[in-house]
């Protein structure tokens, strides 16, 4: 990865914290992209000492005007992009009937149409480097779960997202991929409401849920994120790569 220029989006928290301190470590040049400056600040603090670099963007993934800054100054400063990872995303609890159009909404904004977006606008730097994408999906995205179903919707459509533009986008050399984990230890559901108590509840019972071991933790995820977006992985394209401690072989419960 060393000379390699990743934009790699959710930056300043969970799984994309971790690929960007990934990234760094194996010498690329990261632009973190994230809505917290304090958090970024950290990251860029964590990472001084690594062989590559961090260079931190404050932006909200879902404004237009602040992606098309994000890439023209990514470009600007860098003079190309080799790899995106969409890893910005949020999740609520709501089923069928209590889920508001609004929480529907902000959803698919931040989880599918800014995938799409950033996507679309880093493509012709992408052919250019011969590039590739990982999309951070879910086990959600492969499987059914009650009281998420706006989130479940959001990732099965990242998924599908994933393997079209794979297809589309081969023949200019650019691999698209995603992976899927389940239960991960970060700030996520805590930022959805969830109390502490809650979330040490939820952490227990994933140790019930997932078959190998319980919850994983935001590095691991980060590991096979990195090898995805390596030469490494220069013959996968169109992967939903399962990472979740066998979740997804389990029935709902």
């Amino acid at each position: 990865m060393e000379g390699k220029i990743a934009i790699i989006t959710g930056a300043s928290s969970g799984i994309g914290r971790a690929s960007a301190i990934e990234f760094v470590r194996n010498g690329a040049t990261v632009i973190g992209v994230g809505r917290n400056e304090s958090e970024l600040g950290k990251l860029r603090d964590e990472t001084r000492e690594l062989s590559g670099i961090l260079r931190t963007h404050l932006a909200d993934v879902t404004e237009m005007s602040q992606i098309d800054r994000l890439v023209s100054e990514s470009i600007e400063h860098f003079g190309r992009i080799d790899v995106l990872v969409n890893s910005a995303g949020i999740i609520k609890s709501g089923n069928i009937e209590n889920t508001t159009i609004d929480d529907w909404d902000k959803m698919m904004d931040i989880n599918v149409r800014s995938v799409f977006n950033l996507t679309q606008k880093c493509l012709p730097y992408l052919e250019t480097s011969k590039g590739n994408i990982v999309n951070i999906s879910s086990v959600t995205g492969l499987r059914a779960f009650p009281n998420v179903i706006a989130y479940c919707v959001s990732k099965s459509a990242v998924d599908q997202l994933t393997r079209c533009a794979a297809l589309e986008l081969a023949p200019k050399g650019i691999r698209v991929n995603a992976v899927n984990p389940g239960v991960v230890v970060t700030n996520l559901h805590k930022r959805a409401g969830m109390s502490e108590k809650e979330y040490e509840a939820f952490l227990e019972h994933a140790k019930e849920t997932h078959p190998l071991r319980g919850a994983g933790e935001a590095k691991e995820i980060a590991d096979l994120v990195y090898f995805l977006a390596s030469e490494k992985a220069g013959w996968i394209t169109g992967v939903t790569y399962s990472i979740d401690g066998g979740r997804a072989q389990t029935c709902a419960r």
